[in-house]
């Protein structure tokens, strides 16, 4: 289906462009929610008569867009979640929780602007796009963790992970005799026991 853009949109062109896009994703995705419009003669003289308020609409958001990212860049939040040892969540961070913890720092984002390429399912530290406008995008780190103290660990760099399974290399090991008889308690075990029953 052949449309007129009426805002960039990304991989597809800028306001004006006539392209074309699936039938489904023109009917279902672009033409109701005002993004576009049907290529036709009647629709091409509309746009060319609003041209400059649809530019001059867009400039407008597109400034608002970058005050509200000044205080949306950079910011980082901490979503504790419970975990395997390897790491891998029960469940997913999905957008909403997100967008429910930027929006308690006082970001004000819908969950349309958080583009997330794939759910987070482990622990780590993420870095998330957030798209306040088509033509303004800006990126916030997510911080996944256990504790409190694993995401203070996480925000200066040390991969939590990694480390606990280092300190873990210990673990128990028995002294060896290799002159006990198959079934033999060892000697230091017996005073031991009979220390305890004393």
């Amino acid at each position: 289906m052949q449309i007129i853009l009426l805002e960039r949109i990304e991989k597809l062109g800028t306001i004006g462009d006539e392209v074309t896009v699936k039938d489904g994703y023109a009917r279902n995705f672009l033409l109701p929610n005002k993004k576009a419009l049907r290529a036709n003669e009647k629709n091409r003289k509309l746009f060319e008569s609003n041209r400059a308020k649809i530019e001059s609409d867009n400039a407008t958001k597109r400034d608002e867009a970058q005050t509200h990212a000044a205080d949306v860049d950079g910011k980082q939040v901490v979503l504790i979640r419970a975990s395997s040892n390897s790491g891998q969540l029960y469940g997913s961070v999905s957008v909403r929780d997100i967008v429910d913890a930027l929006n308690a720092d006082g970001a004000k984002l819908s969950k349309a602007m958080v583009v997330l390429e794939r759910p987070i399912k482990t622990i780590g530290v993420f870095d998330v796009k957030v798209s306040l406008h088509p033509e303004v995008s800006v990126n916030v780190k997510v911080n996944v963790a256990r504790s409190t103290d694993e995401a203070e660990l996480q925000s200066q760099g040390v991969d939590v992970m990694a480390a606990m399974f280092e300190a873990d290399t210990g673990g128990f090991t028995e002294a060896y005799n290799p002159n006990a008889e198959p079934g033999e308690i060892p000697e230091d075990l017996l005073d031991d026991a009979a220390e305890a029953s004393a």
